[in-house]
């Protein structure tokens, strides 16, 4: 890997809102990652809702001479078809507003979340449309593993007393199974497109053994709440002086 940072550089992100029930087609709908969520809401309604404040407000820093690269990100797409459909949208909002402020030539990058198996499996495809992935190991591990966090805590004493899970999969990072989808997936994406920037996001982002494990497979980046950012660094750090010699932390 050429590249491992951890930073706060020049770009920032942002995805649809993710969370509190929703009401689509007069049905309603409350947090998961099953039904209308995430990118299926915005497909369904047809409009660019949060694109044209993100680029309103890239301009607005852009002209103050903050050099800033927004990064538009859509979550929970199961394939390229739903990224096309969000990219085509933001595409058209970015050229209406950055035509009208006179910055044509404002950078900016369009990309999405992994989180579903089929999103990771066929990645080839999705880095098509993608110019970065940012794997949401949250639900990437409630969907590859079929577990919920809501009621996961119910049966998560009983599982580590058994033995059956070693670790809490929410807290770190199943390297088995949803680290295969994670792997494979940059492995496909990049051979798609060699530059594709990739990185992680959530808590697992934070611990050591799941920040080493991103080292591992190429990941350009970790992203975490602020209060890891100091333990992430730490793991980042000696992920990079380990190479590859770092044991694999299993959960399953």
């Amino acid at each position: 890997m050429k590249r491992w940072e951890m930073y706060f550089a020049d770009a920032f992100t942002v995805s649809a809102p993710q969370t509190g029930s929703h009401t689509v087609n007069g049905k309603t709908q409350t947090p998961g990652c099953t039904g209308t969520r995430k990118v299926r809401k915005q497909a369904l309604r047809g409009e660019p809702t949060l694109s044209s404040a993100i680029f309103e407000a890239a301009v607005k820093v852009a002209k103050k001479g903050v050099k800033v690269i927004p990064e538009v990100m859509s979550p929970l797409i199961g394939g390229v078809k739903e990224l096309d459909n969000q990219k085509q949208i933001v595409v058209a909002v970015a050229n209406e507003v950055l035509a009208k402020a006179g910055m044509k030539d404002l950078k900016y990058m369009v990309g999405t979340m992994i989180e579903i198996p089929r999103a990771a499996l066929t990645a080839d495809l999705v880095a098509t449309a993608a110019e970065f992935f940012s794997f949401g190991t949250n639900d990437l591990t409630q969907t590859g593993m079929g577990l919920s966090r809501d009621d996961y805590t119910k049966f998560q004493a009983d599982y580590e007393k058994k033995k059956i899970f070693a670790n809490d999969p929410f807290a770190v990072l199943d390297q088995e199974g949803v680290g295969k989808l994670v792997k494979m997936a940059v492995e496909l994406g990049r051979k798609t497109n060699p530059k594709l920037e990739i990185g992680i996001c959530g808590e697992h982002g934070g611990e050591p053994n799941s920040v080493q494990f991103c080292y591992r497979v190429g990941m350009n980046y970790v992203s975490c709440s602020p209060y890891r950012v100091p333990i992430a660094r730490l793991a980042a750090a000696q992920a990079a002086i380990s190479g590859d010699k770092s044991e694999a932390m299993r959960t399953a």
